[in-house]
């Protein structure tokens, strides 16, 4: 699913609110992959960097979990 989410929001330049929030689920449930973590690292550099734009009108963090909890 993150893939997914990733993905889109590489495609459109936008990472939405739906999006972020079902990615903040996922890593709130702990179900998820040591890949998963990488390809958000560059999800959360392209957004810093503007290369994504957040449709959000918060300024939440978007913060990674320091260690990945299942394969």
């Amino acid at each position: 699913m993150i893939r997914t989410l990733v993905d889109s929001a590489f495609q459109t330049g936008y990472l939405s609110v739906a999006s972020e929030g079902l990615i903040h689920q996922v890593l709130a449930t702990k179900i998820y992959h040591s890949e998963d973590l990488a390809i958000l690292t560059d999800l959360w550099e392209a957004v810093r960097t503007g290369k994504v734009k957040r449709e959000a009108s918060s300024h939440l963090t978007m913060d990674l979990p320091v260690k990945y909890e299942h394969d």
